[in-house]
């Protein structure tokens, strides 16, 4: 999938993202021994191509390694665990200079992990962190806690409780809304569902936000593998087992725009959408452009941008730290502990993207074009 890239971000993104100390990882910094970029292969290991997101993001990575002269060995693991094992022990036998790896499952891998850590191959956690491994040198990602945060408010915000710059907004409720959160095995999914729920919590207990099923806890209102199936399949559930009586669903708290687009065709399917139903505000994240044509057509509230051409940036500059044998730069050292240790990380800022914000934030910044958002769809 294309992306363009701003020169300008691009620019930005690296000239930070490198300190000028040398040092070791826990995969041993990178005995290039002075090698050329054409003599280094850097393994890029994506969990699935059945998201738009994981595609775009594995093509920015390669495209950028690749620019640079480094060889790139990019694989998908079609969400199977096994696979993704067997992908990542081959780039190790092959002999990869350094790993990129966003796991399908954070506990999955720790015998590939140290098996590179025995081969000082550096391993770079893209996006999702893989715990309970001490052979993690660094991780790239977003806030994720913050993006709990911000897909809570934009629930906030889209019953009126809250204004977009956090006042008290003019409506008083009570509002009954549903909540549902990623998949338990993927790290990010717990940050982003304690970011929303420290959020919406006061709303719940002053019983402003009431959750007619009473789901409140992520082992029951998780989707596995984020399946926006799974998504439509629970909505569908829940309408059938808690609103039979007649009542309305007001909001949907969802993490990610697949489940998002799952639970609304269930509730299109429930008549949701009509002048009499209106359609509840419905949350997500990741500005996938399906999602994007809803929220520019008034279905689904709003989506959390995470700039992945930023992330593949930071990724790229992390591995060539390594590369250099040098210790890439982060910004946070405290926040990812991943049950061994707490792993350096570099992390990125996140933006609430309402309908308003299309124009300004996706198309004038090239994510997206106008004629796409129009169409729903991405031209290739």
């Amino acid at each position: 999938m294309r992306r363009r890239i701003l020169a300008a971000l691009g620019g930005v993104a690296l000239a930070v993202s490198m300190a000028a100390c040398s040092g070791d990882g826990a995969g041993g910094g990178g005995d290039t021994g002075g090698k050329q970029p054409g003599d280094l292969t850097i393994g890029v290991s994506m969990p699935t191509q059945t998201s738009e997101r994981w595609i775009a993001d594995g093509n920015s990575v390669k495209e950028k390694l690749s620019a640079k002269g480094y060889k790139v060995d990019l694989q998908y693991a079609g969400d199977d665990i096994p696979t993704q094992s067997q992908q990542i022990d081959q780039m190790i036998t092959q002999g990869a200079d350094v790993l990129i790896v966003a796991a399908i499952d954070g506990t999955a891998l720790s015998g590939q992990l140290q098996a590179a850590a025995d081969a000082k191959i550096p391993v770079i956690a893209y996006d999702r962190l893989v715990r309970n491994s001490p052979n993690v040198d660094f991780y790239v990602s977003f806030d994720n806690y913050k993006v709990g945060v911000a897909q809570a408010n934009a629930l906030l915000v889209g019953l009126g409780l809250q204004t977009k710059d956090g006042a008290k907004g003019n409506a008083s409720g009570p509002f009954t809304v549903e909540l549902f959160a990623g998949s338990l095995d993927d790290n990010n999914a717990h940050f982003f569902y304690s970011g929303a729920m420290d959020t919406l919590k006061p709303f719940i207990d002053a019983g402003t936000l009431k959750v007619k099923s009473g789901q409140t806890k992520i082992e029951q209102i998780a989707i596995l593998r984020w399946q926006q199936e799974a998504a439509q399949r629970r909505m569908e559930d829940l309408l059938t087992s808690s609103y039979a009586d007649g009542s309305k669903v007001d909001g949907v708290l969802s993490p990610y725009d697949g489940i998002s687009r799952g639970i609304i065709t269930a509730l299109q399917n429930a008549g949701y959408g009509a002048a009499a139903k209106p359609m509840p505000v419905v949350t997500g994240q990741d500005a996938e452009i399906a999602s994007v044509k809803l929220i520019n057509d008034g279905v689904q509230g709003s989506t959390v941008f995470k700039d992945t051409r930023l992330l593949a940036e930071q990724a790229v500059a992390a591995a060539e730290a390594f590369l250099q044998e040098k210790k890439p730069e982060a910004n946070d050292t405290t926040t990812y502990d991943n049950g061994v240790k707490v792993v350096p990380s570099y992390l990125l800022p996140v933006q609430t993207v309402y309908k308003d914000d299309i124009k300004p934030v996706l198309v004038d910044s090239g994510y997206w074009t106008a004629e796409e958002v129009a169409a729903g769809q991405a031209k290739g």
